[in-house]
């Protein structure tokens, strides 16, 4: 990787920040593009994009990822996370170069009893998962010098994420119902990225799972993070159920991280060790 130019589409988001923090302390050279700069559903705008840049190497992070509204947009939806992943994984084909994807949990029922891998059987219940699974096997379809990334509950730096949420809601009410039949494995940026590039400098390609270690339900998820900031609000386990939904969502989505630790021969941290660190460093001056 190391002298590559590297593009990353979808800055403003999470990994992409995550990302540019990353490979600038690193002193790698690259390009992170937002929306506004690469609307990634205008074919022939990221066509030129891509053409004046010459990239060795794109990481998309581009992608609509809003469950709910998928369902009321799902047009919109599929254009983002499918027909414009398929126009850049054709880009990638002609031009030789090296594509990095994320995909979801979502892609699976949650009616497995035990850890998903990566070739067991995919069928998303809602509109978003569907969209990027459609994205994924757009990818297999045109191009094989690829990397395809599946991590679940990601969290990072930035004010979209479930943790943000749930301290606005800690700040509105000492009460709050947290569900506790739906469960996944939250899993950082920090990681995410830290993999990816140990991947790419491995020259590996194909399909990974890239989550933290063990699994716990939202209602679990969301006490450690109110525990772990001293907050003192009263978390009630409740169904999924119990909240107005436009999307259908899997109950049981829990990934298996073994295939990307063997290749790398590293083990990814338990997700509560990530979680702290990232609270500490993040959050511990909190007050509400």
């Amino acid at each position: 990787m190391e002298g590559s130019k590297i593009l990353i589409l979808g800055a403003e988001g999470q990994l992409g920040k995550q990302f540019q923090k990353e490979l600038k302390l690193r002193g790698v050279n690259y390009i992170a593009l937002n929306k506004i700069d690469c609307d990634i559903t205008q074919f022939d705008n990221v066509k030129r994009i891509i053409g004046t840049i010459s990239p060795e190497l794109i990481i998309n992070c581009a992608a609509y990822n809003s469950v709910d509204n998928a369902e009321l947009n799902a047009d919109l939806a599929y254009m983002v996370n499918h027909k414009a992943v398929e126009n850049i994984a054709q880009i990638c084909n002609r031009d030789g170069i090296f594509f990095v994807h994320y995909s979801t949990d979502y892609v699976f029922d949650g009616q497995k009893d035990d850890l998903y891998f990566e070739d067991d059987i995919t069928n998303p219940l809602n509109v978003y998962g569907k969209s990027k699974l459609a994205g994924e096997r757009a990818i297999l379809d045109v191009l094989t010098n690829h990397l395809i990334i599946r991590p679940s509950w990601v969290y990072g730096e930035g004010n979209q994420s479930f943790i943000v949420n749930l301290l606005k809601w800690a700040s509105m009410s000492r009460v709050i119902k947290i569900s506790s039949d739906q469960a996944s494995i939250p899993t950082s940026t920090y990681d995410i990225v830290q993999v990816t590039l140990n991947l790419i400098d491995k020259q590996k390609t194909g399909l990974f799972h890239v989550t933290n270690s063990n699994y716990c339900s939202r209602y679990e998820w969301s006490r450690f993070i109110l525990e772990t900031l001293n907050m003192n609000n009263i978390v009630i386990p409740v169904s999924i159920f119990t909240f107005e939904s436009s999307a259908q969502r899997p109950l049981f989505t829990p990934m298996s991280n073994d295939k990307v630790c063997t290749t790398l021969n590293n083990n990814i941290p338990d997700w509560r060790i990530s979680m702290k660190e990232f609270l500490l460093h993040n959050f511990q001056n909190i007050k509400y």
